[in-house]
């Protein structure tokens, strides 16, 4: 994502944030999203819990298409 894109993205961040757990939600998934955060050109999600693939597929597939995203940015790093 371009900087400017992000900066969007963040202005709204807890507006995606309620988006993105109530797609989760409706999938009648456990996994929820605590906040987004961005740091230099990434957006890093945090969630409630190790998410499965389709939990961060469903959280990939919200942010490109909030803005167009080049997919080769995308990123997933599991945390422990």
């Amino acid at each position: 994502m371009s900087t400017d894109n992000i900066k969007k993205f963040m202005e709204f961040s807890s507006n995606h944030v309620v988006n993105i757990n109530r797609i989760l939600k409706s999938n009648k998934l456990d996994t929820f999203v605590n906040f987004i955060h961005s740091k230099y050109q990434d957006l890093i999600v945090i969630t409630n819990k190790m998410s499965s693939l389709s939990d961060i597929n469903i959280v990939e597939n919200y942010i490109k298409n909030v803005y167009i995203v080049d997919n080769s940015n995308i990123q997933t790093t599991w945390l422990s």
